[in-house]
């Protein structure tokens, strides 16, 4: 088949244009760079991001990465910028100008306007000899050899390759801010994303029941508790200590080797040294030690107080799963 025909090969084509493109970006970090990234870090103002076309699809997704990592940004259209949006900049606000020519009429016009009242202008540009380049404050270069269209025309390796920088810019203000997890999560409350980075345990176990049985309960107590509490699961008390689980499989189990329990207690089937997690402890870490154990529930402490159980179930409930 003619490589013109040939899907899978364009597409590795494509990837393989693009990757050479961003993997030659890190030639492109110098001081105008790291002058850029300080000068947002220690501006008092917002970073207002601004491109046309392409540029500007590019600058909307730049705005939403810096402001869910804790630099408040907007997104301010160039053409709509010279029709009235230049009202959107105030004082101490930062400029970043997206254009892969630098040239573009729009730019040309607006440059000299935001220059005039006085903003830090940031370019990230494939030209850094073009008219943003050179009237910027800060280039930050994003010059691509072609792009993976196979006219050299459509916008795809170069508009790859500002998103890549507009990324470094907000990675690296990220970790001057020392942005945490904990501040990451009161950006992102929603979805599986947010629950990940502030649900807890205490917060699953809120609506199950804690089901328990004593060591010298009989197997038909066992079973009448794992199924009212529909845990599949009941921890073992003794003392007020957890002693041991028993689960559905140990039921079963159990079934397999005799067909008379009547002299059977919890104990002589409980698993001992069960696995367990604080009531404070993150969702995800009870997650991560059912994957890590191969199993599908944990038991709850508090204080070394047994207090409940999560279920796998409930993590797929919440999304988390």
């Amino acid at each position: 088949m003619d490589n013109k025909n040939n899907i899978i090969a364009n597409a590795k084509q494509t990837i393989a244009i693009e990757s050479k493109a961003i993997a030659n970006l890190s030639n492109f970090i110098n001081s105008d760079f790291e002058k850029a990234v300080k000068f947002i870090y220690a501006s008092k103002g917002r970073v207002i991001v601004s491109g046309i076309g392409k540029s500007a699809n590019i600058a909307t997704k730049i705005v939403a990465t810096l402001n869910s990592t804790g630099t408040p940004a907007i997104f301010m259209h160039a053409a709509d910028a010279i029709h009235g949006d230049l009202g959107n900049i105030q004082e101490d606000d930062v400029v970043i100008c997206l254009s892969k020519s630098g040239n573009t009429p729009e730019i040309k016009v607006l440059i000299p306007l935001i220059k005039n009242y006085g903003n830090k202008i940031i370019a990230i540009t494939g030209n850094k000899d073009s008219f943003l380049g050179t009237n910027a404050d800060f280039t930050l270069n994003t010059y691509v050899e072609k792009e993976a269209c196979p006219n050299n025309l459509a916008p795809t390796t170069s508009t790859t390759a500002q998103l890549v920088m507009g990324d470094a810019l907000a990675v690296c203000l990220l970790n001057l801010k020392e942005f945490s997890s904990q501040d990451f999560a009161k950006y992102h409350p929603g979805g599986a994303l947010g629950k990940k980075l502030y649900l807890r345990v205490s917060d699953l176990i809120a609506k199950n029941e804690a089901p328990k049985v004593s060591p010298e309960d009989s197997i038909q107590k066992v079973i009448v508790e794992i199924s009212q509490k529909r845990l599949g699961t009941t921890a073992v008390i003794e003392n007020d200590q957890l002693i041991g689980i028993i689960t559905d499989g140990d039921i079963r189990r159990m079934l397999e080797k005799t067909s008379d329990f009547t002299n059977l207690t919890a104990r002589d089937i409980m698993s001992e040294n069960p696995r367990t997690i604080e009531k404070d402890a993150m969702a995800i870490q009870a997650l991560e030690e059912m994957e890590s154990n191969n199993i599908t529930q944990i038991l709850v402490k508090e204080n070394e107080e047994y207090v409940g159980v999560v279920h796998l179930h409930d993590l797929i409930k919440e999304g988390i799963f």
